[in-house]
């Protein structure tokens, strides 16, 4: 399998429209976003729509290689092909035979060298697994992850953690940390890793290793707590010799995504002492001045949609009017980001360009565009279930 590096294209010639395949910004993302809009009755013509992104993003999967990354590789799109056809009631048996066979053998492979992450590694791979009800081969292959993940795992005392050495950081950020660093954020980091076990735990797969590596992982991510008068509860890097520092305000980094990996986890467990620690994460960082947390655009990813959606959640699933108050207070500053005429359908995100700069522009993905605010805004606005957030794995469980 060769790598590939997929970009969405940027305000030119071609417009903003993309065409590149990927669930995290292309095709096979803005197709979940218009299953979704056909399953609310929005918008005729939507479930031909999502039909037509998925069809951009299967031609891909035929023909050229990919990378197996949820977000940018083969994985996403069978994720979405699985997703979509389920939710618009198409028959979905054997629809990603072939991609389970190919992850199996992919990480059937050791020692492992890989990322581990949500966004391009394991803890992806396995979101993936979990979306491929009765396959046998994701079924193994999942077995699979949860041994790399106990394979790379450093160890120590009754905690367990993932190091992220230099080697799997891009070069920019190997200059600015080239002893590498442990990572807290969800989307690279040991919060999203937690989620993942918790969730294959819940679904019978390896539990007894998963559960032993999510209590000890847990333990240590607890013990990362920063002091009380800190903006946030976690630092976003840990360094060796040197102190943690407050942590953005985000899903991909910070007390927004954290919280709701932990307390996802801990339903899937059944622990409520995690839930305590997770609620008390959650309320602080909805508490939280909005000043300190960095939000400086509209995106899922680290901006105002995102956030949004994660305290909606918070709010289904306890009922506190804290958190219900805090999802309207970033819906409501998602409106306002909105300026007409501009970026896609009006929003901008910073994000990076195909030089690596970062700029402000406008995108149509999930992550950092506007297809994931507007599922995020559908969630907060319909009736249906938002399961389409199983990819950001903030789908925290009702009692």
């Amino acid at each position: 399998m060769e790598n590939i590096r997929q970009q969405s294209a940027t305000p030119g010639a071609s417009g903003l429209f993309s065409s590149a395949f990927q669930l995290g910004e292309g095709a096979a993302g803005i197709a979940v976003f218009f299953a979704y809009l056909h399953h609310t009755g929005m918008r005729s013509g939507a479930r031909e729509t999502a039909f037509q992104f998925l069809e951009i993003a299967t031609d891909a999967l035929a023909n050229q290689p990919m990378e197996p990354a949820l977000f940018s590789g083969f994985t996403g799109v069978g994720w979405a092909a699985r997703h979509v056809n389920e939710l618009l009631g198409n028959s979905a048996n054997d629809l990603t035979e072939e991609l389970d066979l190919a992850l199996e053998k992919y990480v059937s492979q050791g020692p492992w060298k890989q990322d581990f992450d949500l966004i391009s590694g394991l803890a992806g791979f396995g979101v993936y697994c979990l979306e491929q009800s009765g396959s046998v081969a994701a079924h193994r292959a999942l077995t699979l992850i949860v041994e790399r993940l106990d394979e790379i795992a450093e160890h120590t005392g009754s905690e367990t953690t993932w190091f992220t050495p230099p080697e799997l950081l891009i070069e920019a950020q190997r200059k600015d940390y080239p002893e590498g660093y442990y990572n807290l954020g969800v989307a690279h980091g040991v919060p999203g890793i937690i989620a993942l076990l918790g969730r294959t735990y819940h679904a019978g797969v390896a539990p007894k290793k998963s559960m032993e590596l999510l209590e000890r992982a847990v333990t240590w991510l607890l013990r990362q707590r920063l002091p009380a008068d800190k903006h946030s509860s976690f630092p976003t890097f840990l360094l060796r010799n040197l102190p943690p520092q407050d942590s953005r305000l985000g899903w991909c980094y910070g007390d927004g995504g954290v919280s709701a990996a932990l307390m996802l986890a801990a339903r899937c467990a059944g622990r409520e002492s995690w839930e305590t620690e997770a609620l008390n994460v959650a309320r602080k960082a909805a508490r939280r001045d909005p000043e300190t947390g960095y939000i400086r655009d509209v995106c899922f990813c680290h901006g105002s949609a995102g956030l949004g959606h994660i305290f909606n959640r918070f709010y289904q699933a306890t009922g506190e009017e804290v958190f219900s108050d805090t999802a309207r207070y970033w819906f409501e500053r998602t409106l306002q980001f909105r300026d007409p005429g501009t970026g896609a359908a009006g929003y901008s995100v910073w994000t990076a360009n195909d030089q690596l700069d970062i700029v402000f522009m406008g995108r149509m993905g999930v992550i950092e565009g506007i297809a994931g605010v507007g599922l995020a805004l559908l969630a907060a606005t319909t009736g249906g279930e938002p399961s389409w957030d199983r990819m950001f794995q903030v789908d925290i469980p009702m009692r």
